[in-house]
């Protein structure tokens, strides 16, 4: 097929999620067009992006072991630690954009300021730079680490509170040295800065305010990462369920004897967060820990159990909205509590040309979620693959929603959670059953190629690619 015989596609981000499904649309032919707000690929990755959404901090490491978070086509390298820092991953995907030749076809220092549907059905796009253009499919692939969630305390605070997403070492954005800090939230951001922070030679005294315990997961298991550890996949999910909670108890044992609260659910039904420092520094008196905050009182904090300490800073580790900024149709846009139900975490229903890519919390990995997403968003844009009916959609969300209550506690995180292994196999299922449904109609295109008709703009390089 030509480019114009075949959908034209925008797809807003280059990070992770952007740079694997614009690889996924040049393997297929598909035209589209990348933009990118920063002057870079790697989205989060990139500390101290000039596009101020990067959630990086000096001394991160992903969580996720090396193996595990690897793009198809692509090895990371050999001598990589189980664990890399963040500028190892950022150059992974510049090396990988490098090397799929994906940089003329990113739009840098562009931002998409407006995505609105015609009544045709295309997309009028327009950017910063002043110019509308028009797309046949939409792939929002805009991250979900950008916008801070800062929460409301009664009262007035003279030190200085900020979110994790702007912390950047001991020094920066303040230099902590001496002070006394609170760290809000268990989430393996908050680990990690809390775990920082209280070494003696920085911060005077460091607590750690939750609303309740958490389970800290190991990241080895008797020497071996602890997410390349599995049990067998036809085990009935509930007992799987059981079997990794009974490792991880095995493994790390009862919170409590490292001085951390006890944990009001059981191991995974939570969003987990894992790290080995943390607990060593708990179990050292490094790190004490407070309930919910309840009021600021000028220089001292007021928690819910009536406690009060005296605070110099006080960082908000407490996760971030979901937000698309270039919307304002409100039936795309994030519920309350960031409620945003999706077929296959990736599609609305009601909108046959639209698809959110990486959108979730995806447990071990994400950096590789949207890659696999964008198996199912290529071979429908090709005819190979069919949806089914919306009712059938709808009825899907409802089934996981309902899978996914059962499993976790009531929280504006776990409205997007999923496996990772079981996505993949269930999209494996799916794109068996949407290849029947498209033979069924002559592998006909579902969505009709009429964008490139409405432009006068000069058609993107990768429209013209041969």
């Amino acid at each position: 097929m030509t480019s114009t015989t075949l959908p034209r596609v925008c797809v807003i981000g280059a990070g992770p999620s952007g740079i694997t499904a614009a690889k996924r649309l040049l393997d297929h032919d598909i035209p589209f067009d990348c933009y990118e707000a920063s002057d870079d690929v790697g989205g989060t990755w990139y500390f101290k992006n000039p596009n101020g959404m990067s959630a990086c901090y000096q001394s991160l490491h992903i969580d996720t072991s090396k193996k595990r978070l690897e793009l198809e086509d692509y090895p990371v390298p050999d001598e990589w630690p189980d664990f890399p820092h963040h500028s190892q991953l950022f150059q992974y995907f510049r090396d990988y954009a490098d090397h799929f030749g994906l940089r003329d076809r990113i739009l840098f220092e562009t931002t998409v300021t407006s995505a609105v549907r015609d009544a045709d059905g295309c997309w009028e796009v327009t950017t910063n730079d002043g110019k509308t253009r028009h797309y046949d499919a939409l792939l929002v692939c805009n991250g979900h680490h950008w916008d801070p969630r800062v929460p409301d305390y009664p009262g007035e605070f003279d030190g200085t509170l900020l979110h994790s997403h702007a912390y950047n070492d001991p020094f920066d954005p303040i230099d902590m040295r001496g002070k006394n800090v609170v760290v809000v939230g268990m989430g393996n951001s908050g680990l990690d800065i809390a775990s920082e922070l209280s070494q003696r030679y920085v911060a005077a005294r460091l607590h750690v305010s939750t609303r309740r315990g958490i389970w800290v997961l190991p990241k080895y298991i008797k020497g071996r990462t602890t997410d390349s550890v599995s049990v067998p996949r036809w085990f009935p999910p509930a007992l799987a369920l059981k079997v990794k909670q009974f490792i991880i108890w095995d493994a790390g044992g009862r919170m409590r004897n490292y001085g951390l609260p006890e944990p009001d659910h059981r191991p995974l039904e939570a969003h987990p967060s894992a790290s080995e420092e943390f607990l060593h520094r708990a179990g050292c008196g490094d790190i004490a820990f407070k309930p919910a905050i309840a009021a600021l009182e000028g220089p001292r904090v007021r928690f819910t159990d009536g406690s009060t300490e005296e605070v110099d800073v006080i960082i908000c580790a407490t996760g971030y909205h979901i937000s698309f900024p270039f919307f304002s149709d409100p039936d795309l846009l994030p519920g309350n509590n960031n409620r945003f139900p999706l077929f296959k975490y990736m599609m609305k229903p009601e909108y046959d040309n639209l698809f959110f890519l990486g959108l979730a919390q995806s447990l071990p990995t994400l950096v590789n979620f949207a890659e696999q997403q964008s198996k199912l968003v290529a071979a429908y844009l090709t005819g190979r693959y069919r949806l089914p009916s919306i009712e059938q959609m709808h009825a899907a969300i409802r089934s996981v929603e309902s899978a996914m209550a059962r499993q976790f506690y009531d929280s504006p995180r776990h409205t997007i959670e999923v496996e990772f292994d079981p996505y993949v196999r269930d999209i494996r299922r799916e794109l068996a059953r949407g290849a029947k449904r498209a033979a069924a109609v002559g592998y006909s295109l579902p969505i009709s190629p009429r964008a490139h008709q409405r432009d006068e703009v000069k058609p993107s390089t990768a429209a013209t690619r041969k």
